[in-house]
């Protein structure tokens, strides 16, 4: 089963738009069944695919504090077929406090997404929220795989270097041989000298694991958000939906090994 975190500390990167669109690509085209788990105290993983997050009784919080909550008890259906999510909201705040005595804190997530497979779901994508306290942590140590959406700006390149070396660091520490970066993914893009510097910059960083497509500025990602819809369920044919599923295809051809599309890029 694939796990995917996207993940930057910084926010405003374009990863939640990423994790959404690139879970309903998963389950549409790749024909995958797919878990979007959101760990964001904002919720906007579960609003862009239209689920009320703020009258739901029960979220991703309870599932991981509360031992007499399961996994289906919490998990929504999307207008996706083969999606479902897993929302969050503002609850998720006191997770590290409400965690803080126990000794597997940290696998705290991998631990109650463990029946997830048994229950059918062939990927979970993560849509992490912009710090690095224990909800990333955990969502690191869920996972696999680590997409990094990175701004075209001058100062999100030393972020995402660091970013990597934390990726590292934790899969060390966590004993998690598997995660590593397998795409970091240019967003906000406009074409500038400045920009197009950054980019070039971030090729020769990450000359296997750079898309090829960035994902520019695009009013329809914004407009299909507002609507509680994927890119593809608002506007099919327009250039927002043109760049997600490039991106997208790239993220599901980098797979991990084992899983037959070859070994994932190297991080440099």
């Amino acid at each position: 089963m694939r796990r995917i975190a996207f993940i930057n500390e910084k926010g405003g990167t374009g990863k939640t738009t990423l994790a959404v669109n690139t879970a309903a690509w998963l389950a549409q085209e790749a024909g995958l069944r797919v878990l979007l788990v959101d760990m964001d105290t904002q919720g906007h993983a579960g609003k862009s695919l239209g689920v009320d997050v703020r009258t739901l009784p029960r979220n991703v919080f309870h599932l991981l504090t509360d031992s007499a909550v399961r996994l289906e008890d919490v998990v929504q259906p999307s207008a996706v077929e083969r999606l479902s999510v897993l929302p969050a909201y503002k609850e998720m705040a006191d997770f590290p406090v409400a965690v803080a005595s126990d000794a597997r804190r940290s696998r705290r997530l991998a631990d109650r997404l463990a029946p997830a497979e048994a229950a059918g779901y062939e990927a979970i994508v993560f849509d992490a929220p912009p710090s690095m306290g224990l909800t990333t942590r955990n969502i690191l140590v869920a996972s696999t795989e680590v997409v990094i959406p990175v701004a075209l700006t001058y100062l999100s390149l030393d972020g995402c270097a660091e970013l990597v070396e934390t990726v590292r660091q934790v899969g060390k520490e966590e004993s998690c041989p598997e995660l590593r970066v397998t795409k970091v993914v240019p967003t906000l893009y406009r074409k500038t000298a400045l920009a197009d510097a950054i980019l070039e910059r971030l090729r020769t960083y990450f000359p296997d694991a750079l898309a090829t497509t960035p994902l520019g500025i695009n009013v329809k990602i914004d407009e299909a958000q507002s609507h509680g819809q994927t890119i593809w369920e608002y506007s099919p044919r327009s250039k927002g939906a043109e760049m997600l599923a490039a991106i997208a295809r790239e993220i599901h051809e980098a797979a991990t090994p084992g899983e037959g599309k070859g070994r994932p890029p190297r991080v440099a």
